[in-house]
């Protein structure tokens, strides 16, 4: 049975689905402290959050099952993703539930904040009708800002299209196509913050975005803006916009984040005229809740169960429709650095990957880890998967490539991986056959068409008559069967590879025989 731990309140038909799994029990314990789920999470192979809990690198660590954690949401700020990339534990998140009820909500600030409808509000409930103090200003024909052009931020600018605003995006890792696409112009940000009338965030926090308005950006920004943050409330320096508000420099400004959640009593956002703010309200619809809830247990039991990986922020794999097409390569990848390793005589310096097939682009990341999975089990001991491989080949001073060829392979699917240590190289490379019928095709100057399973025996040899037998013989009386044996030779240098697949594995006694044949210049065992 999987066990999971649901550690923040969770809406009820992700719930029904955890109750209902057969395969699985649940536990539903909002509002523990972190010494609380520290003391009781290795119990669990799975842990689902909202943004209530912490997930420290403490509570990851304790977690000797721990498998996967799931943010039901968007940002992951309250995981400690390195802590949990190290320990080989999956971050996912739900980065579709909650698209439209946040660019709502961004709408609803944006129109709250031009129209001053909070403090128009609360002057009626205390008995006033003052129509002229709260003039406000038309969306239509102003320009709004987009910060950070993913889901929300594209449904937003589709919204403000709607009230006939122009919009400008800045996102460095948005292609000019996806902007044309969608009708927008990309531009850098003091570009953008020096012509928006409106200007709305909508990017990840992380230690480059962190008060990326601040003091110097404002004083870029076209004088009375409006801004709004339904994001992360890390990104804005508060007492730079407060500043700001007074002097002019900002019209007003809607908030729905802030940096402590709940805000401290001192947070110069709060009460201040020209600020509505809300607590948090984003995502907080009936729809949301449920598409969030319903999301994250489907993508956490389908993790734990192996089937597919969904939205992790921490592993190279794609979505789920794609899962099952770019898994033979992935798995031929791990295999390609398993062999890598064995056949390496010192330290693995670099690893050089490149991919050859029409989703190559899809493809090159993935594999990558693959191959790095296959490297990193020959070098080091303990706990090594798809998600910690790469960062521990990173740890380890190992430089990493990745290359998609352009030109012509000798197989439309091929994988090819060389690695480098000190004094030398080695090119390995593999295909993929058909649906899922992976093979080895070169080692080194080597051609051959072998299959990368089970127990591998592979020998250099001199290419001089009567090797096969010798071999057969050794291993026979041994009682060693062989279950295929593929050869490739280099004729310029009278040398010989075998790729031999073995029923049972050769112990040390075997290998010290068939290294003690004068033909024989090399053999190593591998399990792929």
């Amino acid at each position: 049975m999987y066990r999971v731990l649901v550690s923040d309140k969770l809406g009820q038909p992700g719930l029904d689905i955890l109750e209902t799994a057969e395969d699985t029990e649940f536990d539903l314990k909002p509002g523990l402290s972190e010494r609380e789920i520290v003391a009781i999470i290795d119990q669990y192979d799975a842990l689902i959050v909202r943004s209530g809990t912490q997930v420290t690198r403490e509570i990851i660590e304790a977690g000797s099952r721990l498998k996967v954690i799931g943010r039901a949401g968007v940002g992951v700020d309250n995981v400690d993703v390195m802590a949990a990339t190290r320990r080989g534990v999956i971050v996912m998140n739900t980065p579709k539930g909650n698209t439209i009820a946040t660019a709502e909500h961004t709408m609803a600030l944006l129109l709250a904040a031009s129209r001053h409808v909070a403090a128009a509000h609360q002057s009626m409930l205390e008995g006033r009708w003052d129509r002229s103090t709260f003039s406000g200003q038309e969306l239509n024909g102003k320009t709004l800002g987009v910060v950070g052009y993913g889901r929300v931020g594209r449904i937003v600018a589709a919204r403000a299209h709607a009230f006939g605003m122009d919009v400008l995006a800045y996102d460095p890792y948005v292609s000019e196509m996806v902007a044309k696409d969608t009708g927008i112009s990309l531009v850098d940000l003091p570009d953008l913050l020096a012509v928006c009338d409106y200007v709305s965030l909508h990017t990840a926090l992380s230690a480059e975005t962190e008060h990326l308005i601040n003091a110097d950006t404002l004083a870029l920004m076209k004088r009375g803006a409006v801004l709004i943050n339904a994001a992360r409330g890390g990104l804005i320096d508060g007492h730079a916009v407060v500043a700001a508000l007074d002097s002019g420099q900002l019209r007003s400004v809607a908030v729905d984040v802030f940096a402590q959640e709940p805000p401290t009593a001192d947070d110069p956002l709060i009460g201040h005229p020209l600020v509505v703010h809300t607590p948090h309200l984003a995502a907080s619809t009936e729809e949301a809740q449920r598409d969030i809830a319903i999301q994250v247990v489907e993508q956490v039991l389908a993790a734990i169960r192996g089937k597919h990986m969904t939205n992790s922020v921490n592993l190279a794999f794609p979505g789920e429709t794609e899962y099952a097409e770019v898994l033979p390569f992935v798995e031929l990848g791990e295999k390609l650095g398993r062999l890598q390793a064995v056949m390496a005589p010192s330290g693995i310096r670099a690893v050089e990957v490149e991919v050859h097939a029409d989703n190559a682009e899809a493809l090159i990341r993935p594999v990558a880890a693959g191959i790095l999975k296959g490297v990193m089990a020959g070098v080091l001991a303990g706990h090594i998967n798809y998600v910690n491989a790469p960062l521990l080949a990173e740890e380890q001073g190992i430089k990493i490539s990745r290359s998609v060829s352009m030109g012509a392979a000798d197989y439309k699917n091929q994988v090819s991986c060389r690695v480098i240590w000190d004094g030398g190289d080695r090119t390995v490379a593999g295909a993929v056959f058909g649906q899922n019928l992976p093979r080895i095709v070169q080692i080194s100057s080597y051609r051959l068409e072998a299959d990368p399973s089970g127990v591998v025996l592979l020998m250099l040899n001199r290419d001089v008559p009567g090797v096969i037998g010798q071999v057969g013989t050794v291993l026979g009386s041994f009682g060693i069967n062989i279950a295929e044996w593929r050869l490739g030779r280099d004729k310029d240098r009278h040398e010989a590879m075998s790729f031999i697949n073995l029923d049972n594995e050769p112990g040390p006694e075997v290998l010290a025989s068939l290294r003690g044949m004068e033909a024989v210049t090399k053999a190593e065992v591998v399990r792929l």
